[in-house]
């Protein structure tokens, strides 16, 4: 058993992944170019479902902002979101110049539920993002339900969710308006940086392609790809600098071939845990009902109050031992922007800020071998009843 430190998250990258980067590197394509339209038209044939786009961007930051300003949400507009989040799902609401409502979270799940998202609706909300934290999905039955009657936009903050299969549907087929994923190097697949936009909807889809290029009416791969002259183009909207480079796409298109096995892998060692845990004073995350798939790109722990050490305390004598963790989220309202500029207070979110005080994530993520997991089970059997 290694003695060296098991740090938190590593991507896991092949061969495959790196010859394919050669390759775009040789051919002279390594901005926006063939490979990203292939990444695109290979993540909508892994959704299965026809009448869906998907959108390739730098990150998933910039697919939420683009999801936003295609429905619509703009200055006097609300967006409802979840505290418990990173803050990206709020910040690109102030792109936006809208507002974004903060919402505590299940005390379970920590995702948002549909009765703390409808009784903060009021005349100004545009949209909602629920977000799907760890990989396991909101309620989005009861959520897209109240938003229809509402006439609310849903926007799906998939950061955490790929694949995650919700009432038997993969997370990027619901009746949202919109769902956006990450490719972030520490994700359930990554592309280093990046992000997809994926919709049923043509008309976002078509907003999405132009602003995420400057707001040009031609894309950037067509015209320079073209046989006979096509430098002309027309700037139809101020847009943005949102596309994804091949050389990123090229890394996704690999990645998202082994996506499936890097679930089961992910399951398995996620079973691991919640059985070799299940007798240490802390509360285990969430599982999935009815049969449904959990991504399991966290594995959020709980302490409980009979714990010999506190969460901050418990972190500390993980790294001592040789065991990177790391804490899911600070939320939002305990931030100073968000916290000053909209006054919010931690009562306000009594779950959320639970939550917060108590959670630790474990490292859980593809590279790690059963030795590592042995590792990590020690280490917290150790703290939680030697401390």
């Amino acid at each position: 058993m290694s003695n060296s430190f098991l740090p938190f998250a590593l991507p896991e990258i092949g061969e495959e992944e790196i010859n394919e980067v050669i390759d775009s590197l040789r051919t002279g394509w390594v901005t926006t170019g063939p490979k990203a339209k292939r990444f695109e038209e290979d993540f909508t044939a892994f959704l299965g479902v026809d009448g869906i786009e998907s959108i390739s961007v730098n990150s998933a930051t910039s697919g939420l902002h683009l999801a936003l300003e295609a429905v619509g949400v703009g200055p006097g507009d609300e967006v409802i979101v979840p505290t418990y989040t990173f803050t990206a799902t709020a910040e690109i609401v102030r792109y936006l110049g809208a507002t974004p409502v903060m919402v505590d979270v299940d005390q379970k799940t920590f995702n948002m539920t549909a009765e703390h998202f409808e009784n903060a609706i009021t005349t100004k909300t545009k949209a909602v993002v629920p977000v799907h934290f760890a990989g396991l999905a909101c309620d989005m039955e009861a959520i897209i339900r109240i938003a229809k009657n509402h006439r609310i936009k849903v926007v799906e903050d998939a950061a955490h969710a790929l694949p995650t299969i919700y009432n038997g549907k993969l997370i990027g087929t619901l009746e949202s308006d919109a769902t956006v994923f990450s490719f972030y190097a520490n994700k359930t697949m990554t592309t280093g940086e990046g992000g997809m936009v994926v919709t049923a909807d043509p008309e976002i889809a078509k907003r999405c392609k132009i602003m995420r290029l400057h707001g040009i009416s031609r894309d950037a791969f067509d015209r320079y790809t073209s046989t006979k002259p096509s430098w002309a183009y027309e700037v139809v909207a101020p847009g943005y600098k949102y596309n994804m480079p091949d050389i990123s796409a090229a890394i996704g298109i690999h990645q998202l071939v082994k996506l499936t096995g890097f679930q089961a892998k992910r399951q398995k060692m996620a079973e691991y845990y919640l059985e070799a845990l299940k007798d240490l004073p802390i509360d285990l995350p969430a599982t999935p009902k009815n049969g449904d798939t959990h991504a399991w790109h966290l594995f959020p722990i709980r302490l409980k109050l009979e714990a010999p050490v506190s969460r901050d305390i418990f972190i500390e004598k993980m790294a001592e031992i040789g065991i990177g963790c790391s804490v899911h989220f600070i939320p939002l309202h305990l931030h100073p922007y968000w916290r000053d500029t909209y006054k919010l207070t931690p009562d306000m979110f009594p779950i959320a800020q639970k939550a917060f005080e108590t959670e630790v994530t474990l490292p859980l993520y593809t590279k790690m071998t059963v030795d590592d997991l042995h590792r990590v089970v020690s280490a917290v059997t150790q703290v939680l009843k030697n401390a």
